[in-house]
């Protein structure tokens, strides 16, 4: 509860802080000369790296609705259909957004310059490293998606912004660490003396890690989450199902931004509630994602014969039903339950229409799944969400961990232990009870890698970690090779599954070696169909810098290939 008090005293801090006139785009604003008098100043304006406008990619599965683990009836997201181009808006919100917060944490940056004198040097250090924790930040998303990109870190004008050219992002990516490291000297472990959570020691390392990993610096990124694991300050939390239900800086959250239905940040979401429960069940989970969960024998689905293509939740990692509605379990008072002959369900006690039912209604699901991953009441009762965005958790820590000692090869015990404690976790057991879960022993540098990236798709599922994932390992082409399947959609194949024993899967199927589900048998035979063809677009794997910045630059700044 005192967690949850701080998460509603920091956004109404928030609201406080967006009268002032740094809530407008810096770079249309005068020099910073005239805006920071004393620390408080400096405080109101950091109060805007907690806003949600930096985290464009957070909101609403962005890019969990341009990966493999999505299906959303008829659609292909732009990324996965290979259909971005040059103008593509989605990339100059980011950019525009993440440059906003770029120029905010370079002002605050030469104003504390002009306050040394005024505070002392611990506070001006504070504050500091804070404003360049978020620098680093918006420079690492600029870098990862963009590639090369203008940097700057002082306040410079509109035109001299737009005669910039772009900087190697290996130069940035130097400056990016030394932000990092900043902030990890001067930030402290707990964070929170003002009432609020603001970033961390803890927070600098991980996010110093992320951007290692993506730009393949296996030794930096092993180093850096190492640092944050040695602060031995967080830990996982005990259930992974009740972790996405817990609104709070718990032990397990390093950087999570928050938000409030009674404040007015959040999320519609209903897009993603039951139809029979009152939402509209637009989009679901996919069937590849549901067929990434090994059996409890720590097996793929092909090679297990625990598996049941009929019964597909049956015998599977936990983590599944806690990211999917099993079918004939209860959600937000409701039963759910796709089986063609379950035309009426029950809900809020009454029998009523199964919403939820290809056969009753056209628009149910067409994949025949629901997410569970998060769903709180109030995602059925106002059709909102306020879970806070998770932009780090320890379980990613752990895992990046593990992924720099697998590409670096320097495999050993701790590599191991951390993958364990991670899968541990999902069986609500400790890591060393090995005969109670299947614990990895593998060290062939092949085989545990790709262990490795398959745990990371089931536990990050539907937080936005999927796509990251495909860009850093090269595996878009794989991913948008593969299409989206769901049930067929008419009653008489339906009911003839359901009464021929072919329900839910008529077969299983195949697995590639890189965890990668082929349900194009099922479709040859009619036990399924195809929605959407995804298509792998080689540009995509940086997005188009801004139509708009391009044109002003006068040729200063060059488009990324094939936009």
């Amino acid at each position: 509860m005192k967690n949850c008090i701080n998460i509603l005293i920091l956004l109404a801090a928030l609201q406080l802080s967006s009268c002032v006139s740094l809530d407008l785009n810096p770079l249309d604003e005068a020099s910073s000369d005239n805006w920071y008098s004393d620390t408080d100043d400096v405080q109101l304006s950091l109060n805007d790296f907690y806003r949600n406008y930096l985290y464009f990619l957070e909101a609403e599965y962005f890019t969990d609705r341009r990966t493999d683990d999505w299906a959303q009836r008829d659609a292909i997201y732009d990324v996965a259909s290979g259909t971005v181009d040059g103008e593509w808006s989605a990339a100059s919100s980011m950019w525009n957004y993440t440059y906003k917060g770029v120029v905010r944490a370079n002002m605050i940056d030469e104003a504390l310059d002009k306050l040394e004198g005024s505070a002392t040097a611990e506070e001006i250090n504070m504050l500091r490293a804070e404003a360049l924790f978020f620098r680093a930040f918006c420079y690492s998303r600029l870098i990862t998606l963009f590639g090369d990109v203008p940097y700057y870190t002082t306040y410079i004008t509109v035109e001299q912004a737009r005669q910039m050219g772009r900087t190697d992002k290996n130069e940035i990516l130097r400056h990016i660490y030394e932000d990092f490291d900043f902030a990890a000297t001067y930030l402290p472990v707990e964070n929170n003396s003002t009432g609020v959570y603001r970033v961390t020691k803890g927070a600098a390392y991980a996010l110093k890690a992320r951007i290692a990993l993506a730009q393949h610096d296996y030794a930096t990124a092993k180093e850096a989450a190492k640092s944050c694991i040695d602060l031995n300050h967080y830990s996982l939390y005990e259930d992974y199902g009740e972790l996405f239900l817990d609104k709070s800086m718990n032990c397990e959250m390093i950087f999570a931004i928050a938000n409030s239905s009674e404040l007015g940040q959040y999320e519609a979401i209903k897009s993603w509630v039951m139809r029979t429960a009152g939402g509209n069940n637009v989009a679901q989970p996919s069937w590849e994602l549901l067929a990434a969960y090994t059996c409890t024998d720590g097996l793929p689905i092909d090679e297990s014969p625990l598996f049941d293509p009929h019964n597909p939740y049956a015998n599977r990692d936990p983590r599944c039903t806690y990211t999917f509605v099993e079918p004939g379990t209860e959600l937000h008072g409701t039963v759910f339950n796709p089986l063609p002959s379950a035309r009426q369900v029950l809900s809020n006690g009454q029998m009523t229409s199964n919403k939820e039912n290809l056969v009753v209604d056209r628009y149910a699901p067409r994949n025949g799944c629901t997410i569970r991953k998060g769903a709180q009441e109030l995602w059925y009762t106002v059709l909102q969400n306020d879970n806070p965005y998770i932009i780090m958790r320890y379980a990613d820590v752990l895992l990046m961990y593990a992924e720099a000692c697998i590409e670096l090869n320097t495999i050993d015990d701790l590599t191991l232990q951390y993958i364990n404690m991670v899968r541990a976790r999902a069986y609500k057991v400790d890591y060393t009870q090995t005969n109670r879960y299947p614990a990895v022993t593998t060290t062939d540098q092949t085989e545990l890698r790709r262990i490795l990236r398959n745990e990371r798709r089931v536990e990050f599922a539907w937080e936005g970690r999927r796509y990251f994932d495909l860009m850093r390992w090269g595996w878009f082409e794989k991913a948008f090779s593969h299409n989206y399947y769901g049930l067929p959609n008419d009653e008489a194949t339906l009911t003839a599954m359901e009464n021929d024993g072919n329900w839910f899967w008529a077969m299983t199927p195949e697995i590639d070696e890189d965890g990668f589900a082929d349900f194009s048998a099922l479709a040859a035979a009619g036990y399924c169909r195809q929605y959407g063809e995804r298509m792998y677009d080689p540009k995509i794997e940086l997005w188009p810098i801004p139509y708009e910045e391009v044109a002003l630059s006068g040729g200063k700044l060059t488009q990324n290939e094939g936009y």
